[in-house]
C-alpha cells in the first residue's frame, strides 16, 4: 500500500502537533521578516523616493475614504450619544463623549482597518505577484536585498501615514458629531466644543497616536509578509496563492488590530 506523502496524518495528535509546528514556524518567519524590515527602514542609505511614493499611495490616496468614514462615524456617535445622554439629562456632555470615543478608540482602530482593506491588500497582492513572477528572485540574483528594497519603504510610509490619517479622522469625526448634535438636535455649539476642550487631555491624544503607530507596523508587516511568502502557501500556487495571501493579509491585519487595541488599551488606561 502506497501512502500519499501529501496526505495529512490520520492521527489527531499528530495533526495537532504538525499544526502547532507550522504556527510556530510562521510566527518565527513573520518576526524575522518584521525585524529585517524595521532594520532596513532605518539603515543607510535611505530610500527617500520610494518612501515618498509609498506615502502617496498609503496616505494621500486614503484621504477621501478616511474623511467619509470619519464624518459618518462622528454623525452616528452624535446621534446615538445624544439619545443616550438625554435620558440622564446630560446631553451637554455630548462633545466629551464623541471626542473621547473617537480619539481613544474609534479613530486609530477604524483608520487602521480601512487602510488595511485599501492599501494592505494592495501591498500583499503586489508583492505576491512579484513573487510568483520571479521578480523577487531576480532581486536576490542581482544581490539586492528584497526586504530592504520592497518592505522597508512600505514600513516607513505606513508609520508616517497612519498617525496623520488618524488625526484627520478624529477632527472630521468631531465635526460630524457637531453636525448631528448641534445643527440637528440643538445642543449649544459653545457647550459642545467647550466640553471637548475640557475633557480631552494630552494623554488621550498621545495614546491614540501610539495605537496608530502600532497598527501601522502591524498592517504593513502582515501585508508585506503575506505577499512576500505567497509561494509557500499550502492552499495553492500562482494566482490562487496571491488571492489567498491578499485575503489572509486583510483578515490577519484586522484581527491583529483589534487584539492589539485591547492590549494597548489595557496598558494606556
Amino acid at each position: 500500500m502506497v501512502t500519499d506523502p501529501e496526505a495529512p496524518p490520520a492521527n489527531p495528535v499528530t495533526r495537532l502537533g504538525a499544526a502547532s509546528l507550522d504556527a510556530v514556524a510562521s510566527l518565527g518567519s513573520y518576526a524575522v521578516f518584521t525585524a529585517r524590515g524595521l532594520w532596513h527602514m532605518v539603515s543607510l542609505p535611505w530610500q527617500w523616493s520610494k518612501v515618498v511614493r509609498q506615502v502617496y499611495f498609503v496616505g494621500v490616496k486614503s484621504v477621501l475614504v478616511i474623511a467619509l468614514i470619519g464624518l459618518f462615524t462622528g454623525m452616528v456617535l452624535g446621534l446615538q450619544g445624544y439619545y443616550t445622554l438625554v435620558k440622564f439629562g446630560a446631553e451637554g456632555l455630548l462633545g466629551a463623549a464623541v471626542s473621547l470615543s473617537v480619539i481613544r478608540e474609534l479613530g486609530p482602530v477604524l483608520t487602521a482597518i480601512m487602510v488595511a482593506g485599501r492599501a494592505g491588500s494592495s501591498m500583499a497582492a503586489e508583492l505576491g505577484i512579484m513573487r510568483i513572477s520571479e521578480q523577487i528572485d531576480a532581486l536576490d540574483a542581482m544581490d539586492v536585498d528584497p526586504v530592504r528594497y520592497l518592505a522597508g519603504p512600505r514600513f516607513a510610509a505606513a508609520l508616517v501615514s497612519f498617525p496623520l490619517l488618524t488625526a484627520m479622522f478624529d477632527v472630521i469625526a468631531m465635526i460630524g458629531g457637531h453636525l448631528t448634535g448641534v445643527t440637528l438636535l440643538g445642543v449649544g455649539p459653545g457647550v459642545y466644543w467647550g466640553r471637548i476642550h475640557d475633557s480631552v487631555v494630552l494623554e488621550d491624544v498621545t495614546g491614540g497616536f501610539v495605537k496608530a503607530l502600532v497598527f501601522a507596523l502591524l498592517v504593513a508587516s502582515v501585508s508585506c509578509w503575506q505577499g512576500f511568502y505567497a509561494h509557500r502557501r499550502p492552499g495553492g500556487f500562482g494566482a490562487r496563492g496571491v488571492g489567498l495571501a491578499t485575503t489572509s493579509a486583510v483578515v490577519a491585519s484586522c484581527v491583529a488590530i483589534l487584539a492589539g487595541d485591547y492590549v494597548l488599551t489595557s496598558f494606556l488606561m
